[in-house]
């Protein structure tokens, strides 16, 4: 569990960096404690910077310090303030264009996913579509099969007719044949007229029977073959729509995980720069005014 950290622990690694000739970060004075939080270990270290400005007061009030020495001191304080913000403002615009860099490319990716996402509502427009013509190409089908059975129904009456019509005439050319005062001659040709009519008659109900029978056959083979056309469009229809609807919730998922993406990275930017205005160091009037007060003689 990390521990607290005090502001003398701070202060004596600063001064330990800047002894050993090295910029006090805060990155560095975390490393030599072994602990404290990046928002502490800054506040710690403004506090420090501020005390600096005295300290080096304090010093060049001694009788024994050479004016040389001291502004060389507050040289160096100056030259320390103005390096840091120089870096700071360095880092701060590397992490504006990274940033911005990143929501760019996040920006093109949620484009990129709308556009997908619209896409495959399309589809699943268009595979409703032919979903419906093929249902209304199904029931066209079926109405014509009502048809043709109808047609069939009605051509087996018709011949049912037609062989009550043979039987009613061979009853009556059985009847000639049994009047005996009829004569010979006339009997037999009435017979033979009789029995074309009747001829005639049975082979146009056959081929009608056979034609009905025929037109039938065709039909129910369409309609089979519509029934199966129907079910594998069918069945390709919705397995379009399944991994249509599948591919919009995953867009849907991308782009609400990029939206708060975007979110974040907004959020960072503006915590960012509120870091970066708190770290801004303006330079001590301390400093300056005893750059000016202590001249060479």
């Amino acid at each position: 569990m990390a521990r607290g950290i005090t502001q003398d622990e701070v202060n004596a690694a600063a001064d330990a960096l800047i002894a050993a000739g090295d910029k006090p970060t805060v990155e560095k004075v975390r490393a030599a404690l072994g602990t404290g939080s990046p928002n502490t270990v800054t506040r710690m270290l403004d506090t420090w910077r501020g005390g600096l400005a005295e300290r080096l007061q304090n010093v060049l009030k001694l009788s024994e310090l050479p004016p040389e020495a001291g502004q060389a001191m507050t040289a160096l304080w100056q030259l320390a303030v103005g390096h840091a913000d120089r870096l700071l403002q360095a880092r701060m615009a590397e992490d504006r264009a990274a940033l911005a860099a990143h929501e760019a490319r996040l920006v093109e990716e949620s484009t990129r996913w709308t556009a997908t996402l619209a896409e495959a509502e399309t589809t699943i427009a268009q595979a409703r579509t032919r979903q419906e013509l093929a249902e209304h190409a199904c029931a066209n089908l079926d109405s014509q099969l009502r048809d043709s059975h109808a047609l069939r129904e009605d051509l087996i009456q018709q011949r049912d007719r037609l062989q009550a019509v043979v039987d009613r005439q061979t009853d009556e050319l059985d009847a000639l044949q049994a009047d005996k005062t009829a004569p010979l001659a006339a009997a037999d040709q009435e017979r033979e007229r009789a029995a074309a009519h009747v001829r005639g008659i049975e082979d146009r109900a056959h081929q009608e029977v056979d034609r009905a029978r025929q037109e039938a056959k065709q039909w129910q083979q369409r309609h089979e073959a519509a029934e199966r056309s129907y079910r594998e469009a069918s069945h390709a229809l919705e397995m379009r729509c399944v991994a249509s609807q599948q591919r919009a919730q995953q867009a849907e998922k991308e782009v609400a995980r990029l939206s708060g993406r975007v979110a974040a990275l907004e959020t960072s930017l503006a915590k960012a720069s509120t870091v970066r205005k708190t770290k801004r160091v303006p330079r001590s009037p301390r400093a300056s005014k005893v750059g000016r007060t202590r001249k060479p003689k």
